[in-house]
């Protein structure tokens, strides 16, 4: 499996970055999956960049119904003209971001719901034997504090996120899972994954929503902390971490986790 990052915050491969995600993972029997889009189309731009085709993607998955992850769908409908899109049931709902001036709408496009290639998935979801889509990752265990400005579906309420959802690849001996931005918490995803499945993923490539905590610094380099231990629980399992994780807070997990954590910017190659 390679994964390679079209759309991520950062870059130092020289590839243009935007605030968002976007991965393409090509498993070893060919398959090609788009999972997230950015906010428009730089992934696209980025995708050519490396010389990829977006036209022999096999299916896209949209972690959640943020902009930027699925604000880019539009244009990837455009330029691949099969594969079907994997979206929770609740995406296209709206989703606001508390702001200075007030709510801000950070929804995706609703008028792309009535496509006809847009598989709408609910809690558990599987394409063919070996990919996993679910959703409703509940528990307490330790969520993001950033989760407290996002509002939705109404603008009185607290986004609950039962629109996203997390992928898990099986592969040989391999058992990746990914998730966007782990609004849920990545250690509630986690535990979904082998309730799910009855088996510890590998490896996990996620956004952990750190970087917007409302924790004062102690309070957050603590949680920070707590939640590195965490991780290394899974024993033996490598994470690949990026966008809203925020890089002061992956030098804090990084300083916790050593080499069982490492950042993923744009432009990079993971192959496993």
């Amino acid at each position: 499996m390679k994964i390679t990052s079209l759309v991520e915050n950062t870059s130092v491969s020289g590839l243009p970055a935007e605030h968002g995600l976007s991965l393409h993972i090509k498993l070893e029997d060919g398959r090609q999956i788009l999972f997230d889009t950015g906010q428009r189309s730089l992934f696209a731009e980025n995708a050519g960049r490396l010389g990829i085709r977006l036209a022999d993607i096999w299916a896209a998955v949209i972690s959640h119904g943020h902009y930027d992850h699925g604000g880019g769908l539009r244009r990837f409908l455009e330029l691949n003209g099969k594969a079907k899109v994997y979206i929770n049931s609740h995406a296209f709902e709206p989703h606001y971001s508390l702001k200075a001036g007030g709510l801000k709408y950070i929804g995706l496009d609703t008028d792309l719901k009535e496509c006809n290639r847009i598989v709408f998935c609910e809690k558990s979801f599987r394409i063919g034997g070996d990919i996993l889509l679910f959703s409703d990752a509940r528990g307490g265990l330790m969520m993001p504090e950033g989760n407290k400005t996002l509002f939705g579906p109404s603008e009185e309420e607290n986004d609950d996120f039962r629109h996203e959802q997390s992928m898990l690849v099986q592969e040989g001996s391999r058992i990746v899972l990914f998730a966007g931005c782990a609004h849920s918490g990545i250690l509630n995803i986690i535990e979904k994954s082998i309730q799910l499945t009855g088996l510890s993923p590998t490896h996990v490539f996620a956004g952990m929503h750190l970087a917007k905590s409302t924790l004062l610094p102690d309070s957050q380099r603590k949680f920070i902390e707590t939640l590195a231990g965490r991780l290394l629980e899974y024993r033996g399992c490598r994470y690949f971490t990026m966008h809203c994780t925020g890089l002061p807070q992956y030098e804090m997990l990084k300083n916790k986790m050593g080499n069982a954590i490492s950042y993923m910017g744009c432009g990079d190659t993971v192959e496993l």
